[in-house]
């Protein structure tokens, strides 16, 4: 299956359990990869015969930035929901960190993979 990727798109949102984080923006990265057949629009070579990215990518800024989860395990499922909304993709790999959770670590996070029948599933 062909993909498409996003890596380390850079939002800010409500997330986490500790008390300040209900209140305070925090920062996440999100990369995705989205599996779906592009063969037609290589052939084609018409933003119709594809996922739109760019479309796609504003959806989940406006959705990841008013959000208010708890967890980045929530989120995520969040995000494979959306991306899954557009029957092009068969399958997405959500991964979202978040900067500064531990205090040694870079970032925590998680990954996730997604398909059509979890998307089925959980409807």
């Amino acid at each position: 299956m062909d993909c498409i990727t996003i890596r380390d798109l850079h939002l800010r949102c409500i997330i986490g359990i500790q008390d300040w984080e209900r209140t305070t923006l925090q920062d996440v990265f999100l990369s995705l990869t989205l599996e779906t057949d592009l063969e037609l629009a290589g052939k084609s070579d018409r933003i119709e015969d594809t996922v739109n990215y760019k479309t796609l990518t504003k959806r989940i800024i406006h959705h990841v930035e008013n959000s208010n989860h708890f967890l980045v395990e929530a989120l995520a499922a969040d995000v494979a929901r959306l991306v899954l909304a557009d029957e092009r993709v068969v399958r997405v790999r959500v991964g979202l960190e978040k900067p500064g959770a531990l205090r040694f670590a870079r970032s925590v996070g998680v990954e996730i993979e997604r398909d059509r029948q979890w998307l089925t599933n959980v409807s």
